[in-house]
């Protein structure tokens, strides 16, 4: 899906985007505004690297990260819930994962979990295994894995 698309069916469903963005930087939201006329669509990019930005941007809980990990399915709900709370937005997109080099036998380089949520329906939540590619190329997947997540929930 390309993103001039994706962009085509935000504006088709009358949706605005936001992403909270960990291990990919900025990267969805940029991919998202270099399309000229996404000003239409973007609302706004949280790029929260620390958990102390998760915690401070999008009031993701402390415990929580201490509880789970700031690479697992239950802090990326939260960040995409602090999204969508904390613009004004339909739709958020978060990701955070281990675009390595390094990682565990626990929480190896590649996985990167992603949440996604909209306006009066569940939050989904998924982890894929990119498997230890290079930094570069986890965080290139990731973002095109959170583009298509954003298309699919638009079809």
């Amino acid at each position: 899906m390309s993103v001039a698309r994706l962009l085509d069916l935000a504006r088709g469903n009358r949706v605005r985007i936001a992403t909270a963005e960990s291990c990919t930087g900025g990267m969805i939201a940029a991919a998202l505004t270099d399309v000229p006329g996404s000003s239409d669509v973007v609302d706004r990019g949280f790029v929260t690297y620390s958990n102390g930005a998760k915690i401070e941007m999008l009031g993701v809980s402390a415990a929580l990260l201490e509880a789970h990990g700031a690479v697992s399915e239950e802090v990326a709900r939260a960040m995409a819930e602090g999204a969508l709370a904390g613009s004004d937005a339909s739709l958020a997109i978060s990701v955070t994962g281990i675009a390595g080099p390094g990682g565990s036998d626990f929480k190896p380089e590649g996985r990167v979990c992603f949440g996604l949520a909209r306006s009066g329906a569940p939050v989904q939540v998924e982890t894929v295994e990119f498997g230890a590619l290079g930094r570069d190329q986890v965080r290139l997947a990731a973002r095109d894995h959170a583009i298509a997540m954003m298309a699919a929930a638009l079809s």
